[in-house]
């Protein structure tokens, strides 16, 4: 094969000794679950009615949930790059390098939540990747305006003038500072360079002092002024008022300046600030990368974009390359939309009580749909196509030239294709009518019939001219006003427009991120982050996929990003209820899967994906009614099912085998723990009856009364343990449902018991299946109820006191009220005394 054309990156797949009998089982499972159900409502129980007609809508939504989780996960696959062909084919040493530039985006909000440390560790570790420099920005997007963060970003640009040159020299990983110097390893080992131990404890010196001056920082950001802050030439800092301040950007390093100690160039860094103001909708997050992907145009103009959160740091340095090996690949990198990395953690407890990991989520339905059409966007550790961002259609698949047959008589050929024509001419027009009117906007959307040279020249013709200018005012309502923006979105390639200096580009870049620029555009609808959600993840990734687009799912040896995540259950739970309050947010919008993208190119099981996606905060409901079921069950002496017969005990006994083979095959081909699945398994349950639960109510209440919550940023943990003390339990009402359920089964354990004690041996019997059941509901709360024991999370009083309060009211339907009296079916006769004889 000629070079130029040699892949940098195949598909590994799964062995079929793994993945053949794995869907097996699934296919088995599916059967064995309709056999089930045919017995479930065939047999109901009478003198039970409505406890088994609750139980068989439970277990009728799980078999739901089940297959929309499970088909996704059937053409699993893995990938591997070729990094030595990408580097002998775009980066030759010796010659200029042509690898593609890259544009970072860095998104941070509240400092005192998103500590500056950690957010100066991610910069450091983006400025330091081994990737050419003069093809690398970094854009941070500071939507709370703190003085703090641009100070804190000041600093970090003159630290890295000695901290990239020494990552670049010894090659370290990881290239951030804090976690490089925190790893407990030998770091002398197959070093031979000579002064690398004198350099690495300079380097340690210099970090010490570095993050002396951002704590310093930290401290004085503490006392806000009266008059507000100053900087350091005595004007007013902007941004005193969060929610009114005009556009600010600051190029830290790049353009001049921006050499290291060494003398060598360093990546361009550059500080955002969008405008903000009052009576405008700013969008939040979304808001913000969208200002980030009009300036990086205005300025760099990079054809690929990686966004990271701020607590999000490159963990390998050759990420970026991994990436090119799909996005630069001559055979499928022209329709790959993104490509995404999974989410590893660093500080989590070494049993991940919360399931925090996700392993399950990013190791076995990641590579699933990675088989399908590709993965969804999960916010971090993404890097994008600039032109699919725009929102433009994936390029069609050309197809090979049709052929005729040269036995047929000439003529009867030519009646063929009059024929076809014909057809056309009657069929295919409204079909593609009906397509752009149910889908997107087509015409829009296709790349722009004429050039930047064909709209600037002036073209011979008045035809041309006028067609030009047409063209020209499409694209200005499409992105906007602004000449020098529309003008990049037309370069496939990336690059800036040469006649414009770096003072008018400047000048446009603070146009762009104007509160009012969006107005009457297709930004968030169509083009960039998606509005309409708190998780603008998935509607973004979604809109692409039903542009044609496919997805990549890269796991590189060593991972390419890590981050922090939550550290105790009330920030857990928060996180989790932000991710289902978004879910629910899209499912009543005009974008859920259920109904939008039909006619596109989102394919049937990727579009199964992003339903159950959506749907999964529903599953709260049932899921609550099923475990409190156990206890009802035990406190009123009822039960769900008749009495099993041989038949009833097969089914039965085979769903649950069916069950755990499923989960024993998914860990062996996805290479998954068992504990990593148990706690998954677990956390299902934690989150399902409290934050799933809140989603869905506080969903409902945004539609139906309008009444909009808040959410609150998720603390990102810092360096010292201080800042994992920043959370309080702000929602304390998440508690209250799982600790009502402990109680409630607890309740229902004892009583249970005591009822089979007293009434004697023929009542075990049908006492170990309600108990089976609420021991069952009782081990997937347990994490919970370590974390509400634990040292560190104090319980709230108001929790332990509404939840005795609900698990008492519901235990007075229990009507046996005195469990130790002999109960009889008929009344009680007592002896008389007479002698009716």
């Amino acid at each position: 094969m000629d070079e130029a054309r040699q892949p940098l990156s195949r598909k590994v797949p799964i062995p079929s000794s793994l993945i053949n009998p794995y869907r097996m089982i699934i296919v088995i499972r599916l059967v064995i679950v309709c056999l089930f159900f045919h017995y479930r409502v065939m047999h109901p129980v009478h003198d039970a009615f409505v406890l088994w007609l609750i139980s068989v809508i439970c277990e009728i939504w799980f078999a739901m949930s089940w297959i929309l989780d499970q088909f996704p996960k059937w053409f699993p696959i893995e990938r591997e790059t070729y990094l030595d062909r990408l580097t002998l084919r775009f980066d030759k040493e010796g010659q200029p390098s042509q690898l593609a530039p890259v544009d970072f985006f860095v998104s941070t909000v509240d400092p005192a939540k998103e500590p500056p440390l950690v957010t100066a560790n991610t910069i450091l570790s983006i400025l330091a990747v081994d990737y050419p420099v003069d093809k690398l920005s970094c854009y941070v997007s500071d939507d709370g305006a703190a003085m703090l963060t641009f100070e804190g970003l000041s600093e970090t640009s003159e630290f890295a003038k000695k901290w990239v040159p020494f990552c670049k020299k010894y090659s370290i990983e990881p290239r951030a500072p804090e976690w490089y110097f925190q790893q407990k390893i030998d770091y002398l080992k197959d070093k031979v360079v000579p002064n690398f131990v004198r350099d690495r404890r300079a380097m340690k010196r210099e970090y010490e002092e570095f993050k002396i001056r951002i704590n310093a920082l930290v401290a004085k950001a503490q006392k806000v002024p009266e008059e507000g802050w100053t900087m350091q030439d005595g004007t007013p800092w902007p941004g005193n008022n969060v929610r009114d301040h005009p556009g600010m950007i600051q190029v830290f390093l790049g353009q001049s300046g921006g050499l290291d100690v060494e003398g060598n160039e360093l990546p361009r860094l550059v500080y955002v600030s969008r405008e903000k103001r009052p009576g405008y909708n700013h969008h939040k997050k979304a808001g913000a990368m969208n200002a980030l992907v009009r300036v990086s145009a205005v300025l760099t103009n990079a054809p690929y974009m990686l966004n990271l959160d701020c607590d999000h740091y490159v963990n390998n340095s050759k990420a970026v390359k991994e990436a090119m090996c799909f996005m630069m690949d001559p055979l499928v990198g022209k329709k790959v939309c993104y490509v995404q990395f999974p989410q590893r953690f660093d500080s989590i407890d070494r049993h991940d009580r919360y399931a925090n990991k996700n392993v399950v989520f990013f190791d076995i339905n990641m590579k699933g749909l990675d088989g399908i059409q590709g993965p969804i966007y999960v916010g971090t550790g993404c890097v994008f196509r600039r032109q699919a961002l725009y929102g433009y259609d994936a390029p069609k698949t050309k197809k090979p030239p049709s052929r005729t047959c040269n036995c047929w008589p000439k003529w009867c050929v030519c009646c063929f294709c009059f024929g076809n024509r014909k057809n056309k001419k009657k069929v295919t027009k409204p079909k593609t009518e009906k397509k752009k009117r149910l889908f997107f906007k087509k015409e829009e959307n296709q790349s722009p019939a004429y050039a930047l040279s064909e709209i600037d020249e002036a073209a011979a013709g008045a035809e041309t001219q006028k067609a030009g200018i047409v063209n020209q005012q499409k694209l200005e309502k499409k992105f906007g006003q602004s000449a020098v923006f529309v003008a990049s979105t037309l370069l496939e390639n990336g690059g800036t427009l040469r006649c414009d200096s770096p003072a008018s580009l400047l000048k446009e870049a603070i146009h762009v991120i104007g509160c009012g620029y969006e107005d009457k555009t297709d930004w968030g609808k169509e083009i960039g982050w998606i509005y309409g959600s708190v998780t603008e993840d998935i509607l973004t990734g979604f809109k692409m996929h039903c542009h044609g687009w496919r997805s990549i799912y890269c796991i590189p040896k060593r991972p390419a990003f890590k981050g922090s995540a939550p550290l105790n259950l009330s920030d857990r739970l928060n996180q989790v209820l932000r991710w289902a309050l978004g879910s629910i947010e899209i499912f009543f919008s005009n974008h859920c899967p259920l109904w939008y993208g039909y006619g596109g190119g989102l394919k049937f099981l990727e579009r199964f994906s992003y339903i159950n996606s959506i749907v999964y905060p529903w599953t709260s409901i049932p899921l609550l009614a099923y475990c409190t079921l156990p206890a009802i069950c035990l406190l009123t002496g009822k039960f769900i099912t008749p009495e099993l017969s041989n038949l009833a005990s097969i089914w039965y006994m085979s769903l649950f085998i069916c069950i755990f083979a499923t989960g024993i095959l998914e860990m062996r081909w996805a290479r998954v723990a068992v504990d990593d699945w148990w706690r998954n398994e677990q956390f299902w349950v934690i989150g399902g009856v409290s934050a799933h639960l809140f989603a869905v109510f506080q969903g409902l209440l945004k539609v139906i009364a309008g009444v909009d919550t808040s959410f609150t940023v998720t603390t990102k943990a810092g360096d010292d343990e201080e800042f994992s003390e920043l959370y309080t339990f702000k929602w304390t009402t998440l508690l209250i449902p799982p600790t009502t359920l402990l109680l409630l089964n607890f309740i229902g354990v004892v009583a249970g018991i005591s009822n089979a004690i007293n009434n004697g041996y023929e009542s075990w019997g049908p006492l170990f299946g309600k108990l089976f059941f609420a021991f069952w509901v009782i081990v997937h709360l347990y994490p919970f109820l370590k974390g509400l024991l634990g040292r560190q999370n104090r319980t709230p009083t108001i929790v332990i006191v509404w939840s005795i309060l609900l698990a008492s009211i519901i235990s007075l339907l229990w009507v046996r009220v005195n469990p130790f009296l002999a109960k009889t079916d008929g009344p009680l006769l007592e002896e008389c005394g007479l002698d009716c004889t």
